[in-house]
């Protein structure tokens, strides 16, 4: 019977309960879902990434959408999408499906037979440097069966390097002791002001300082090495690529593949200098990967680049009495741009050799051409995600960066593929970051834990000539958030009492910190421009993460005579427009 003219017609209930009741019966899994409800789309990726088909059914798109989510209430008692039922059995919506997995019920419920095999290890690791072996044996410690999987593709000269990653290899160990021998330099130049008198000619030998730098970066490969096996993880020196869910492809030097399993995985595979991509630059140039086994003095060096890594190399390298030129974007060289350098051609080879190289002005049509016997390229730095199966197991990456997107808990949007260190995106890049998220992860991961690791108010420091060291927000950050009107900003120039004697340069040295005066001038940023940076920096830190106040800092009595009292004697504020140069010490 037809119903009145104008009225919408009663739904057939009990054909729709039997299309339901068909659905859920024909499909292997059957997601009841929305096209718009973020929910429907993690439990989508999560079949996604098993490999495992899944038929949906967009209630948002059909007339009857409405309807057929009236029948799943009454059947399922649950009202909200997504609804998902695996051979026939109702698992329930986003949380219950996710559950499921992590305790493997929905794995068993599947019937797969790839899932229902014990995995070979419960825990794998992609990358051996530091986030990855912090995690490895913080996983073992828990009781765990643990692989790291460490491989290092040599660079165009050739140079590789053994477990640690870059920064044990080619990062902040071997950084900061060239950076000290920078220092020595200078102090056997003041040491002459205070009364040392020598008569041999001063010099620096490259080969003996690089010798005993390889040397300490080998035990530290060896020390790790050891440790692995003392906590029972298998070390396998071997490239890693996902082949399929769950499943490693690990290739050696020599080309020997395996195979492993894993229920769940980690991503630490860093990141290796970009280089410019114009001719020459992997035949003839070199990177911080190789600068510090180089096996002879670089002589007179073109550093490209203005990044951290780039400033530190080039102050070291001056440092030690080389010949040194930064060509960079901005205006610390005036007018010349990494990224327009056209060519590098080599002259003469040796050791080192003689390189022309080419490049083209940003503020003009002038064409520069120099001669240096070392290109460094130091332009930034790329993810090593894109070439280990990523894309097999559905893992999602930022194409622009090749960094990994996770949430607070490090997961990618694979369920059991989690990611730390460098390649995360939007994250800090340092070594103790990565270490610390390593830890936490493993303790989440199998040992009760809730604790996540802490990405603000992370301390660092750039190893420059004169130390940069800084925690909290910058200032232009600092009222990107707060508001300049919310800010009150404390600076000082100073001049290290050391530095009196012999001379060098006062009011170079800086300090500043940057309070909210709407929460009690708590500090919310500290920066110092000066001698043992990091070390100043290091201890402010912890304060800051206590909530250190400016109020608290005037309290602080200072330690005289040091650098880092300066903090305690502060009163002068950038919005006063005072003078702020020191007559003394």
């Amino acid at each position: 019977m037809a119903p009145p003219p104008g009225q919408t017609p009663l739904p057939d209930w009990d054909g729709l309960k039997l299309r339901v009741r068909t659905l859920i019966a024909s499909h292997r899994v059957m997601i009841f879902s929305k096209s718009y409800c973020p929910y429907c789309n993690k439990v989508k990726e999560l079949f996604h990434s098993m490999r495992v088909e899944y038929y949906a059914l967009e209630l948002d798109v059909i007339d009857d959408g409405a309807s057929i989510q009236q029948v799943l209430a009454e059947l399922t008692n649950q009202r909200t999408v997504p609804n998902v039922f695996v051979n026939g059995t109702h698992i329930g919506g986003c949380d219950a499906t996710y559950q499921a997995y992590q305790d493997g019920s929905l794995q068993k419920l599947l019937g797969d037979s790839n899932n229902t095999e014990p995995f070979e290890y419960d825990l794998i690791i992609i990358g051996g440097g530091s986030g990855g072996l912090a995690c490895s044996k913080e996983a073992a410690a828990l009781g765990k069966k643990v692989m790291v999987l460490d491989y290092v593709v040599p660079t165009p000269l050739g140079t590789s390097w053994g477990l640690g990653g870059t920064c044990v290899n080619v990062g902040c160990i071997p950084k900061k002791l060239m950076h000290q021998a920078a220092l020595l330099g200078q102090a056997l130049q003041d040491s002459r002001k205070y009364g040392w008198q020598y008569e041999e000619q001063v010099k620096h030998n490259w080969e003996i300082m690089v010798e005993a730098i390889q040397n300490y970066i080998g035990s530290l490969n060896w020390g790790y090495r050891v440790s692995l096996r003392e906590k029972s993880v298998t070390y396998l020196n071997s490239y890693g690529e996902f082949v399929e869910p769950h499943k490693i492809k690990a290739t050696n030097r020599k080309g020997q593949v395996t195979y492993h399993t894993a229920e769940t995985f980690v991503l630490a595979t860093g990141e290796r200098p970009r280089y410019l991509g114009i001719p020459g630059d992997k035949e003839f140039c070199i990177t911080s990967d190789d600068l510090f086994s180089l096996p002879y003095c670089p002589g007179k060096t073109l550093v490209v680049g203005a990044s951290y890594v780039a400033l530190e190399c080039a102050g070291f390298l001056a440092g030690l009495g080389l010949d040194v030129t930064v060509m960079v974007r901005s205006i610390l060289l005036r007018g010349f741009d990494q990224e327009m350098a056209e060519k590098v051609e080599q002259l003469e080879q040796g050791m080192p050799g003689r390189l022309k190289v080419t490049a083209k002005s940003t503020e003009g049509p002038e064409i520069f051409e120099g001669e240096y016997n070392t290109v460094l390229i130091a332009i930034g730095r790329d993810a090593c995600t894109r070439n280990i199966g990523l894309e097999t197991i559905g893992v999602k990456i930022n194409e622009k960066n090749g960094k990994v997107p996770v949430n607070d808990e490090e997961q990618t949007n694979v369920p059991y593929v989690y990611a730390i260190g460098d390649i995360l995106d939007g994250k800090l890049e340092l070594t103790p970051v990565a270490i610390q998220a390593g830890r936490l992860l493993a303790r989440r991961l199998y040992g009760g834990s809730s604790r996540k690791c802490d990405y603000i108010n992370v301390p660092t420091t750039v190893f420059t000539p004169l130390e940069y060291g800084s925690c909290g927000f910058p200032e232009e950050r600092a009222i990107e958030e707060y508001g300049k009107q919310n800010l009150e900003v404390y600076h000082s120039l100073f001049w290290p009492l050391e530095w009196t004697v012999p001379g060098r340069d006062n009011n170079t040295c800086y300090a500043k910190v940057i309070c909210n005066k709407q929460d009690n001038n708590r500090v919310i940023g500290l920066h110092v421009l000066g001698p043992n940076a990091g070390e100043v920096t290091q201890g402010f830190a912890a304060a800051i993460k206590c909530g250190l106040t400016k109020e608290l800092l005037d309290e602080t009595i200072g330690i005289h005579p040091t650098c880092a009292e300066v903090f305690t004697t502060m009163d002068i504020t950038k919005a006063s427009g005072q003078d702020i140069t020191q007559k003394g010490c």
